[in-house]
């Protein structure tokens, strides 16, 4: 007969705690790094040179009732007049890239806010001779000098964006919408003192003038030139017309722009002639358009950091069709008001958070935002006349709803603007808690657990009515049990039921 002889008390050292991982310090907002002088000028410069061309276009787009009462024009006729803006928008969209190419941004830029000022100016007669070619021309050259500084800007605006590594486009175009919301305020104002439009006109000329005069020093030259090196390497991947992706991007940009365009062009006259309400009411609700664009563009940053690009171009191409549709079925002028801030706040990161996705989609970035761009101002050229000429035939109220299944469709395809802008992808939201728990009680990971060791154990005979024991029950710190439960000896299986094979990691008995 065998018994187990207790051992020597020998004294085990209790394996090292793992060390806890240390999370990196947050830096303090003084303390990170912030670009260059130069480039913070060169954003609040172009803050200026996108707010003017939203301040000029608004106070036109207020005032509309107005010119058309002056004209004497129908709704087609209109539409026409509205043909010289998108016809200008075309001519400057295709001309821009290769001008920006050639030039670089500065020259392009200062051409086209030169062409936007002169627009008012030339509005302002029209609507003092009460001659629409002359205002269709006015609408030309503010479509042309818009189309120019839009594609150089946005380059210039991709440029700043990954120097401060941030979106940066966003808040861009939000200075495009918050000075679409002050001429919104200030033509509503004037609509409603019965303030004559072309006295209107010449205030905003002089207004505007002495913003770009401000943001003039501020803008960079240099960017966006082609290099003129011959042996230099022709840039690799797909031409942006044979870019399926991009082309996908495209497509979300032709809805979301046709979408912002039919409120821009048409939301004044839609409100005064489909909901019956006075002219003034009807750009009040415009500026609330704006406003609510406003407010999506500057608070979208952190968003899209948030949850990226797809879902929120997505949502927001829902949220639009949203609120078309109720403008469009919704009898009460009140739901129609209200609808069109879902309208605005749908559409408002449509464009900028499209031409992000079209910079960074491959190489030679001023050839893919130009092509993009391309894209959105044929929704500008084509919407605007078939808009009106629907809406004469049909109502303004059914001219909506092709817009309403074009942002259906950008929904589809918003997909193609992944992947998220400068994160990486997060874990999921179970092991993200677990992991912040596990860091909050100090506890260590899965592989360090103290307490595990491999169990080798030593021959022991017994007699075979007693249960085997764990030879280490006599050392300190352990209690002892069957063999079942407590590990193997030799190779030997226990007689518990749950047995362990050999060497396997098992937990060390505490009593």
């Amino acid at each position: 007969m065998f018994s187990v002889r207790p051992k020597a008390r020998v004294r085990r050292e209790r394996p090292e705690p793992p060390e806890r991982p240390v999370r990196p310090e947050r830096p303090v907002r003084s303390e990170r790094r912030l670009p260059d002088p130069a480039v913070r000028r060169h954003r609040r410069a172009l803050q200026l040179c996108f707010g003017i061309p939203g301040f000029a276009l608004a106070t036109w787009v207020t005032r509309t009732p107005d010119v058309r009462d002056r004209l004497d024009a129908s709704t087609a006729e209109m539409g026409l007049v509205l043909f010289g803006m998108s016809i200008g928008s075309m001519l400057g969209i295709l001309v821009a890239g290769a001008l920006v190419a050639r030039f670089s941004t500065r020259p392009v830029v200062i051409t086209g806010m030169a062409l936007v000022l002169a627009s008012s100016g030339t509005t302002a007669l029209g609507a003092a001779l009460s001659s629409a070619p002359l205002v269709a021309f006015g609408l030309l050259l503010i479509g042309a000098g818009m189309g120019l500084s839009e594609v150089a800007s946005n380059v210039d605006g991709a440029d700043v964006e990954r120097a401060y590594g941030r979106p940066v486009l966003p808040a861009l175009h939000g200075c495009y919408s918050l000075g679409t919301l002050l001429g919104a305020a200030l033509g509503a104002g004037g609509a409603a003192i019965g303030l004559p439009v072309p006295w209107h006109l010449a205030a905003v000329l002089l207004l505007t003038s002495a913003l770009f005069v401000l943001a003039l020093p501020g803008l960079r030259p240099g960017l966006g030139r082609a290099t003129a090196d011959p042996a230099a390497p022709a840039p690799a991947g797909r031409r942006p017309a044979l870019d399926p992706r991009l082309l996908m991007i495209g497509g979300v940009v032709f809805a979301m722009t046709l979408a912002e365009g039919a409120a821009t062009d048409w939301l004044p006259l839609l409100m005064v002639d489909g909901h019956d309400m006075p002219a003034g009411l009807g750009s009040l609700v415009y500026a609330g358009f704006a406003a609510a664009m406003a407010a999506g563009r500057f608070a979208g940053g952190p968003a899209v950091a948030r949850f990226g690009r797809p879902v929120m171009l997505g949502g927001g191409a829902l949220l639009t069709a949203t609120g078309i549709a109720l403008v469009s079925f919704a009898d009460s002028p009140t739901a129609a008001g209200c609808a069109v801030l879902l309208w605005g706040l749908g559409t408002s990161l449509g464009f900028p958070l499209a031409l992000s996705a079209a910079g960074e989609s491959g190489p030679d970035t001023t050839a893919r935002i130009t092509f993009t761009s391309r894209i959105g101002y044929v929704a500008l050229l084509a919407g605007p006349p078939s808009l009106g000429f629907l809406g004469d035939h049909r109502g303004l109220r059914t001219a909506m709803l092709p817009v309403l299944l074009l942002t259906l469709a950008a929904a589809t395809l918003s997909p193609a603007t992944g992947p998220r802008l400068g994160l990486r992808p997060r874990p999921r939201l179970g092991l993200r808690l677990r992991l912040r728990l596990r860091l909050r009680l100090r506890l260590p990971t899965k592989p360090e657990r103290r307490g595990t060791r491999r169990f080798r154990a030593t021959p022991v005979r017994c007699d075979p009515g007693r249960p085997l024991l764990d030879p280490r029950a006599s050392e300190p710190g352990h209690g002892a049990g069957p063999l079942g439960r407590a590990g193997v000896m030799n190779g030997y299986r226990g007689s518990g039921p749950r047995a362990p094979r050999p060497g396997r990691r098992v937990p060390l008995m505490r009593s």
